[in-house]
């Protein structure tokens, strides 16, 4: 059993491990820095991203448990008919190869979502049809084997990743435009390791800079602060050695309909001379 769990347990880690890590550049791109001017290296990725599967795997393992419990109750109480039917259907490779393609097609809808930016019952459907159209004749042919079995086994789990991790990518890039345009970070930017951090920033002298401004920390690499001025909506890199940082927060409370952009939007409203 734990064999049989840990061949589709590692391409689904893998899978999800390599959307994570696009998903956090992309993370990242939203404030126009790539991850290295905020100070993550591969090294502190590596180890941000195992935490976040450590507690996704805190989070699906009971969810695991929980369907296991209720497959082995249904077929207690249909007295072994779900089982029978579960067998016949992998007997039949035409409808495993099916099941298992259009499965694999089902998780493409996160790259439908990066380009439309919605999902509707016809972009399920879609999604279906393609998987259905591109797996099933190669997967039916892995079938003919022991090891082509235990391939598409491999593949479905990569695919699985790969969904998973795609659903987390939209989440990480919309929740960093909402830490863009509010000021506020999620739950989600919490778990891959964005830091919600708030500054106030100082010359060497210790005097207040931008009006002593709140400007939020996204990272600090090769002597050079990389800060995210809310109130302007832009981004720019400073000398750490001429910074000084004061009244530092973490996640700090935001009155109800806080918005970034209030110096941008008082430059709108000026009337324009001449």
């Amino acid at each position: 059993m734990l064999e049989r769990i840990g061949s589709v347990v590692v391409p689904v880690g893998v899978g999800l491990y390599a959307m994570l890590h696009l998903g956090i550049e992309q993370m990242y791109w939203v404030f126009d820095i790539n991850p290295e001017q905020a100070g993550i290296d591969q090294s502190v990725l590596l180890g941000r991203l195992m935490g976040t599967l450590i507690m996704l795997l805190l989070v699906l393992l009971p969810t695991l448990g929980i369907l296991v419990a209720v497959s082995w109750l249904l077929d207690k109480v249909t007295r072994g008919a779900v089982n029978r039917v579960v067998q016949g259907l992998r007997r039949r490779p035409w409808i495993a190869a099916v099941i298992a393609a259009a499965w694999c097609g089902v998780s493409y809808l996160g790259i439908v979502y990066l380009l439309t930016l919605e999902i509707s019952p016809l972009y399920v459907l879609g999604s279906l049809v393609f998987g259905i159209l591109a797996f099933v004749v190669p997967f039916r042919l892995l079938r003919r084997k022991p090891v082509g079995r235990a391939g598409m086994k491999v593949l479905v789990g990569a695919f699985t990743g790969i969904g998973l991790g795609m659903l987390l990518m939209v989440g990480l890039v919309l929740g960093a435009g909402d830490v863009r345009n509010t000021g506020q970070a999620n739950e989600l930017l919490g778990l891959v390791g964005f830091q919600d951090q708030w500054v106030v920033v100082k010359d060497g002298d210790d005097k207040p800079l931008y009006d002593g401004r709140d400007l939020m920390l996204l990272g600090e690499s090769d002597g050079v602060y990389v800060f995210y001025d809310c109130d302007n909506m832009t981004t720019f890199r400073r000398p750490a050695e001429s910074t000084n940082l004061g009244d530092i927060r973490l996640d700090p409370e935001r009155e109800p309909g806080y918005t970034c952009g209030s110096l941008v939007k008082d430059e709108e409203a000026k009337p324009k001379k001449g």
